[in-house]
């Protein structure tokens, strides 16, 4: 398939890399999306409570977050379809002991640990760093498409979840996921995901034909302008501003995922219905993640792009409280999902936009950390607790409609530097 793809004057090679994540980023995310359909189940099987049963999704976040630190460095020096392998064995593992637990700590180590750090080497920073690596010009359409998967994956993968649920079990449920994320995973890491940069093989970006080489002043030399470091870019005021505004709008991202099907189903909405909207969110972000990877390729700055998408999930909300029935929460979850399509592509196009796209695996790396480690992890949990402590998941809600249009006015003060963003540091072949 390499060779073909060398000899071929019209694929390239970085469009197989965009197949192979958006496959992987269905399974992976897929299975993530889904937990929200366990949670009830497991609170009246085992008799845990909201609270208990959302700390397993904040675990979850935060060994994704902190694996995901690891997984960026290795693929600044190292083919993903290694990294890629070893998250799809890890993550299967965790899914498949879930169906063996019988405390709470069993979930946590299960789905928390072990899911939740296998799944951050088969996620978006293995995938959107990859692909980001081999386009420029197209880079947003082209993270945009990876990052599709994981709203297909929701579609598709959350209302099969649901089914074996009701009529199996939650074990079988459990399984499931385990067996389809060990197969599926280490067979598109090892055939799709098997190069580093199109430097490396003799090609430039987007495919574009090799420039002209023109004359550069010596202050100007590919060796005069170091990468930034971690160091330096934790900082970075920009780093931090991002952070604290794409976190907070991941936290109601996550937030919604895990707690709007226990919230529906309080409403007197039934549970197949119920889990029904988490496919609707997943057909609508699709759609988002194409279009807001797409026009972040004809802005003049991506931010846009992700102020637009924070607002759109702040309309969303609005939606969610007024939810009574199963058409109202569809159309909560149509509008929340397009908003939310823009999360996936944004960070990393941004990222690479501000930092470079060569060492865009660490810096998307640590971003993600604190990103989804922090606000990720935070929004389960903050929905279990004010649901034990209230009752209810309105303040929950409103909270997060606050929030996100604070976001959106935030992320629009993010600055560029005049450090060119696509340094090119003699990459090496990996395999």
């Amino acid at each position: 398939m390499t060779d073909l793809c060398n000899k071929s004057p019209r694929l390239f090679w970085g469009w197989v890399v965009v197949g192979g994540g958006f496959v992987l980023m269905s399974v992976s995310y897929g299975a993530r999306y889904s937990f929200g359909v366990f949670v009830q189940p497991l609170t009246v099987e085992n008799g845990w409570s909201r609270s208990v049963v959302s700390i397993t999704a904040s675990i979850n976040l935060l060994a994704y977050a902190l694996g995901g630190i690891l997984s960026g460095r290795l693929l600044d020096r190292a083919a993903p379809r290694w990294v890629a392998t070893a998250g799809a064995v890890i993550g299967a593992a965790g899914f498949l002991l879930c169906a063996y637990v019988t405390s709470p700590l069993g979930l946590y180590l299960a789905y928390g640990v072990l899911y939740g750090f296998g799944s951050s080497w088969t996620g978006t920073v293995v995938v959107n760093s990859s692909v980001g690596k081999w386009f420029v010009e197209r880079r947003g359409l082209a993270i945009g498409i990876a990052s599709m998967g994981t709203s297909f994956g929701t579609i598709t993968i959350t209302p099969l979840t649901a089914w074996l649920i009701e009529r199996f079990s939650v074990q079988a449920g459990f399984l499931a996921m385990g067996g389809l994320l060990l197969v599926l995973g280490t067979l598109i890491a090892q055939i799709m995901l098997g190069r580093t940069v199109p430097e490396a093989y003799g090609l430039r970006p987007d495919g574009n034909a090799p420039p002209t080489p023109r004359p550069r002043p010596a202050s100007r030399t590919v060796a005069s302008e170091p990468l930034p470091t971690g160091r330096g870019i934790r900082g970075d005021s920009r780093f931090w501003l991002l952070v604290s505004c794409h976190g907070t709008a991941v936290m109601a991202a996550m937030m919604a995922f895990v707690h709007q099907v226990p919230y529906a189903i309080g409403n007197g909405i039934e549970r197949f219905a119920a889990a029904a909207s988490l496919s609707v969110m997943g057909v609508s972000g699709l759609i988002g993640q194409f279009f807001f990877g797409w026009v972040s390729d004809r802005i003049g700055d991506p931010k846009y792009s992700a102020v637009l998408g924070y607002l759109v999930m702040a309309a969303g909300t609005v939606l969610l409280l007024l939810s009574r029935t199963p058409e109202s929460l569809y159309a909560y979850a149509a509008v929340f999902g397009f908003g939310y399509g823009c999360l996936g592509p944004l960070l990393p196009i941004i990222a690479a936009d501000r930092f470079g796209r060569l060492n865009i695996g660490a810096v998307f790396g640590l971003l993600t950390f604190f990103v989804v480690g922090v606000g990720g992890a935070v929004g389960p949990l903050l929905g279990g607790v004010v649901y034990d402590l209230t009752g209810s998941y309105r303040m929950a809600w409103l909270m997060n409609l606050a929030l996100l249009v604070v976001s959106a006015i935030g992320i629009a003060t993010l600055k560029r530097t005049p450090r060119p963003p696509d340094r090119l540091d003699k990459p090496r072949r990996r395999v």
